[in-house]
């Protein structure tokens, strides 16, 4: 056999090129996979932190399967994107719930940060805005004879946690080892529950209102197999030049791991779900902060099956680790069903593995293989002993456990005259403070209106100030406050808010519910707390200071504008003579045409609506 030559192995090597001679040249055929595979491992020698990554990784890695071009799924996806282009609209998320044909299973695991003030195994303080490693024990960072000490304090919201989802509460439970080797785990394994969870048979029911995808109906019931307690890793500062700092500071806060069973079958109702479970965590005040502080993260299994024969099995299941927003599991969700479809409409085979996703990213990418069982060796902590929870601590939870968001909505909605939409957005605003605020603001308006001899009908003014707290409050964060508003608003969770103060914000909604100000006048106004140039007098000093109290025109004169708005409207007032169903849209052009022939400010509108309406009456009566 002749000898091949340096530039020819250098050819084949980097370039995955083949010399027309010799041996290299007979009898094989290398495939265009195989070039990519070994032009990227001969392109440069890994650092260190990234051959200790491939060292862990490579035991449980299994041969990847390359994503073969497939041409009819993405054809098919594509001209259905052009079609709708073509007929005027763009193919909405919830156009893409499901795919002809196939059937998706999904399965989530989220790990939730306890609100503890101690780590799981060491007196050490929870902490995550210190400086690093300023909160480390020995334990922490397995110092050879320390041992783990089970700190009682975290079980409370572990349990308020386990209860809100409707969790069988286990009166034994057991600590294991769950062993994998990487820089963020000093003692080279995990302490969870795999065997016997503190917590089992749980369930969440989700509805129409949360956003569920439309083929799921009014609701669907999601099962919760487990709750487990188990520590947090280290966090990995990624620095210049593959340079990894750690922060032990992290290194066993105490978690809870929330999985549940392969029962959910749309994207959509997939990221509601992991929404509701951040809305309950908060609700209970068992969890520290949301995913987008990263004190909630989801990994989520993914996969695919033929529809068409029920004893088809579920197809092998890929998972997406570290998705930190609600929208990146949907988004994350879709990309994986559609590349697994791709794969096996080309003839391929899904390999078990797991995937990462980036936000704003349009495919999933390999990670490494997907861990088993085996892989793990789980094995009962011999240092730790049995955890015992005792029925009266259960029952003494279950029964000061906070209201639930579902019975709050319902509530919201029945007694308070909140669309559920509102009342959704109340509940979920700056982690249930906003909705605290809302409460405290209609005490104090309801006690003005009170002591001023006004007995109102309480819904009319619960839906004013629910719509100014989400919607009016809401726009004073955009480009209406002007160029010096903060950008944000902040709640304490007791319900006040620093920058609009409840007790001036139910003044100005006293004045306005009462139509001593038009509701113009109150939008400057809550610029003018907002950015705090009221000074320091109340809102009433400022509207009689000002002279901005509202002198609303006679009945004579809104009769005379709302005549003069009909001249010329012949057309129009054809229309209210004969119709099956009232031209609701008419009226309100001619209401108007009356605010701006009237003065503005002297001007209420829906006076202006009832006094139209009375003449449209009129003339239709004779």
């Amino acid at each position: 056999m002749p000898r091949q030559r340096v530039t020819d192995l250098s050819r084949y090597l980097f370039a995955g090129r083949i010399s027309p001679h010799g041996c290299l040249n007979a009898r094989h055929t290398v495939t265009p996979a195989l070039f990519a595979r070994s032009a990227a491992a001969a392109y440069t020698i890994a650092p260190t932190a990234h051959r200790v990554r491939n060292l862990h990784d490579a035991p449980h890695a299994a041969t990847p399967t390359p994503d073969p071009p497939q041409p009819n799924f993405r054809k098919k996806l594509k001209d259905e994107a052009k079609l709708a282009k073509k007929h005027g609209k763009k193919r909405a998320k919830s156009d893409n719930q499901t795919v002809d044909g196939w059937e998706l299973t999904v399965g989530i695991e989220i790990h939730a940060q306890l609100n503890s003030p101690r780590k799981l195994f060491s007196s050490a303080q929870t902490s995550f805005n210190d400086d690093p490693n300023s909160h480390v024990a020995l334990f922490d960072v397995a110092m050879p004879g320390s041992q783990p000490r089970f700190q009682k304090e975290t079980l409370i919201p572990a349990l308020r946690a386990a209860l809100s989802l409707n969790c069988d509460i286990q009166q034994l439970s057991r600590f294991d080892r769950k062993h994998y080797f990487w820089w963020d785990q000093p003692s080279g394994y995990q302490i969870t529950q795999y065997y016997q969870p503190f917590a089992k048979y749980g369930h969440i029911m989700l509805l129409a209102r949360d956003g569920i995808a439309a083929e799921d109906g009014e609701s669907v019931t999601v099962s919760i197999k487990q709750v487990q307690l188990e520590q947090d890793t280290a966090k990995t500062l990624a620095q210049v030049g593959n340079t990894q700092w750690l922060d032990f500071n992290r290194v066993g806060v105490p978690l809870i791991e929330i999985i549940t069973e392969p029962e959910m079958h749309h994207p959509r109702t997939a990221a509601v779900f992991v929404r509701k479970i951040q809305l309950l965590l908060n609700t209970v005040d068992a969890c520290v902060s949301g995913m987008e502080a990263g004190g909630l993260r989801a990994d989520v299994n993914v996969s695919v099956r033929r529809t068409g024969d029920a004893n088809v099995p579920l197809g092998t299941r890929t998972e997406i680790k570290n998705l930190s927003t609600v929208k990146s599991v949907e988004d994350a969700i879709i990309a994986e069903r559609d590349r697994q479809i791709r794969v096996l409409e080309a003839g391929g085979v899904i390999a078990g593995e797991t995937r990462g996703w980036a936000v704003g990213s349009t495919e999933t990418r390999r990670l490494r293989g997907k861990e088993g069982e085996v892989d793990y060796r789980y094995m009962p902590d011999p240092d730790i002993e049995p955890l015992i929870i005792g029925n009266d601590l259960v029952r003494h939870l279950q029964e000061s456990l906070a209201v639930l968001p579902d019975k709050e909505l319902d509530s919201l909605v029945a007694d308070y005259g909140l669309t559920a939409k509102d009342a959704l957005s109340l509940i979920t605003l700056d982690n249930g403070a906003r909705v605290q605020y809302f409460y405290r603001l209609l005490d104090m308006l309801g006690e003005i209106l009170q002591s001023s001899g006004t007995k109102p009908d309480f819904k009319s003014y619960a839906t004013l100030v629910g719509n100014w707290v989400i919607h009016e409050l809401g726009r004073l964060t955009t480009y209406k406050a002007g160029p010096l508003a903060s950008g944000e608003l902040t709640f304490s969770q007791e319900g006040e808010c620093a920058q609009v103060p409840a007790r001036d914000l139910s003044q100005l909604l006293h004045h306005l519910y009462q139509k001593q100000i038009t509701g113009k006048v109150a939008k400057e106004l809550l610029v003018a707390i907002y950015l705090g140039e009221m000074g320091d007098g109340d809102v009433t000093l400022a509207i009689d200071t000002n002279n901005l109290w509202f002198h609303e025109l006679s009945q004579d004169e809104y009769v005379a504008i709302a005549e003069e708005a009909m001249q010329g409207e012949d057309k129009v007032l054809r229309e209210f003579v004969s119709y099956d169903k009232f031209p609701q849209g008419k009226l309100m052009f001619l209401v108007g045409k009356m605010m701006r022939l009237g003065p503005t400010e002297r001007i209420d509108p829906s006076t202006a609506e009832s006094v139209m309406r009375a003449k449209l009456d009129g003339l239709r009566a004779n």
